[in-house]
């Protein structure tokens, strides 16, 4: 007759099932790091590749749309110039917001917290998006302008927070529309905040605001361009410097950003 199976051989089986479980894990686990990682080398390879071509299309369709070596003459080929550059700037764009988001999501940082003026900060930021600021009809109100705290940050890493979310308010801005922007210190932290008065979107959408690619409202009703990669790359950036991005809204009320940051 078979032996019944000894309290040993139980106590044995029982030590082996964890370690055989912590080892699968531990595949899994190396498995997604390499993916991750032959995924971020795809993204620099492809981004690098397509970054050569770009600049030479809005290098030379710039100079053709300002007829720099004479007139092109019809005046169609300077429109489409001006066209083929401005659909350049669009993609260059694109192609750097993929690889920043890259770069985040692979904890691969190169943030310098530094002592950054808010008031600097947002005079570059507006300066940057003066034409869409005047093609739009918007205005930017800064709060306190002058006055504003300093904060703890990386100082390219601010710039583009602020970039993005002011360019989400200003595209989602009625024409006469005004963006609301302020920055007040409460204890040791900063929040600055961005409020525009567009169409807002649903309290339950916001949380799918912060995956890249998602967007606000359906692709049927979406009557605004970008990939749903700024408001992403904020969360990431502003997580990476210790702080957070909280969003607001509702329909018909606009939508609000609040960037908390450490004091500087």
């Amino acid at each position: 007759m078979p032996q019944p199976a000894s309290a040993d051989a139980s106590i044995d089986r029982s030590f082996a099932e964890p370690a055989s479980l912590e080892r699968r894990r531990a595949a899994a686990e190396r498995r997604r790091l390499a993916l991750d990682d032959r995924k971020r080398s795809f993204l620099r390879m492809v981004s690098h590749e397509l970054r050569t071509p770009l600049n030479a299309v809005i290098g030379f369709s710039e100079i053709l749309s300002q007829e720099l070596y004479g007139p092109l003459g019809a005046p169609q080929y300077k429109e489409y110039a001006a066209i083929v550059h401005e659909s350049g700037l669009k993609l260059l764009k694109l192609v750097n917001q993929i690889v920043e988001l890259a770069r985040l999501e692979g904890h691969v940082t190169d943030i310098e917290l530094t002592r950054e003026n808010l008031d600097e900060a947002f005079a570059d930021v507006i300066h940057g998006l003066k034409a869409e600021i005047a093609r739009r009809d918007v205005i930017v109100h800064v709060v306190g302008e002058g006055a504003l705290p300093c904060a703890l940050a990386d100082r390219r890493g601010l710039r583009t927070m602020l970039t993005n979310l002011l360019q989400n308010a200003v595209t989602h801005s009625p024409a006469g529309g005004v963006v609301h922007v302020s920055a007040i210190r409460i204890g040791l932290e900063i929040e600055i905040a961005i409020r525009d008065q567009g169409p807002g979107v649903e309290t339950a959408e916001l949380p799918r605001l912060l995956r890249p690619f998602e967007q606000g409202g359906s692709a049927l009703t979406r009557t605004t361009e970008g990939a749903g990669l700024g408001l992403p790359i904020v969360d990431l950036l502003s997580r990476a410097m210790g702080g957070q991005l909280k969003l607001s809204s509702s329909l018909g009320a606009g939508f609000l950003a609040r960037l908390i940051l450490q004091a500087g």
